[in-house]
């Protein structure tokens, strides 16, 4: 499905996301960007979007029993910015302690395997936004548009928690037209996306159980419904994985609810 995109006008795109994050870094009176970086697509192509503005972007590496290849990828990522990009600096904070003490604090009987994985996405938002207030920089998303607004594949207040979101208005396939673009390290090109969560290393795939080009065929689908009667047994399931996940975390895309006072009550 990737061919969708093959006539949007990549250069463009990048110059104006480009331009879109210089101008709210300085609209709001900070001095650059932080990234968080995983090891996948759209880390990659976030930071080095921040990295084009010419304004400081660190790029922060926050292992926590990280599965090799995703450290792998992700260094080799950070390496390729610094050496393209001089604005671009790397850091390190180490999070497996961090997190064991969590556990050792927890009840074991609230540690099931969804609750610890959103655990470790919420210590690396803080982490992010320990260095993002010393240094004045501006949390980057790297959340995509099948993800923040589909099927809600992200934690709340963990890679959800940012302060701008700069690729969230491109589909999975629209990211690594771009990411290819730019030049990418075809390591993360050519890798099964994943988020990062989980010491074995499954992938989004796995935990979703459809592909993103599935997805992203779903979410377009439903913009625009055709006749169901025709669809094949592989995308009648996609369209129920597609269905079920935006209904469960649709808590996470919309605004939080507020209790509205009326006037006589008060």
């Amino acid at each position: 499905m990737r061919d969708f995109f093959s006539t949007m006008n990549k250069t463009a795109v990048i110059d104006h996301i480009v331009t879109w994050l210089r101008n709210c870094s300085e609209q709001s009176g900070t001095r650059g960007f932080v990234i968080g970086i995983s090891g996948g697509i759209d880390s990659a192509l976030t930071s080095t979007l921040c990295a084009m503005t010419g304004k400081p972007t660190l790029c922060l590496n926050m292992p926590i029993r990280q599965h090799a290849a995703e450290y792998n990828r992700g260094h080799e990522h950070m390496q390729w910015l610094v050496k393209k990009y001089p604005n671009t600096s790397i850091a390190e904070v180490e999070l497996t302690g961090v997190f064991t003490k969590l556990e050792e604090a927890l009840p074991t009987e609230i540690q099931d395997w969804l609750t610890m994985a959103n655990s470790r996405a919420r210590l690396r938002m803080t982490t992010l936004y320990a260095f993002a207030c010393h240094h004045k920089y501006l949390v980057a998303g790297t959340g995509n548009k099948v993800e923040d607004f589909g099927v809600g594949f992200f934690t709340k207040y963990g890679d959800g928690g940012v302060d701008l979101s700069p690729i969230a208005d491109l589909m999975k396939s629209e990211v690594y037209a771009l990411a290819q673009e730019l030049g990418i390290v075809q390591s993360i090109l050519t890798a099964k996306p994943t988020d990062g969560l989980w010491a074995d290393g499954r992938s989004d795939e796995d935990q979703i159980g459809a592909t993103y080009d599935e997805l992203e065929w779903a979410m377009r689908f439903l913009e625009d419904p055709k006749d169901f009667s025709k669809l094949s047994s592989r995308e009648e399931k996609v369209l129920d994985i597609y269905t079920r996940m935006n209904k469960a975390n649709k808590h996470k895309m919309e605004a939080i609810p507020v209790c509205v006072i009326p006037e006589e009550l008060k």
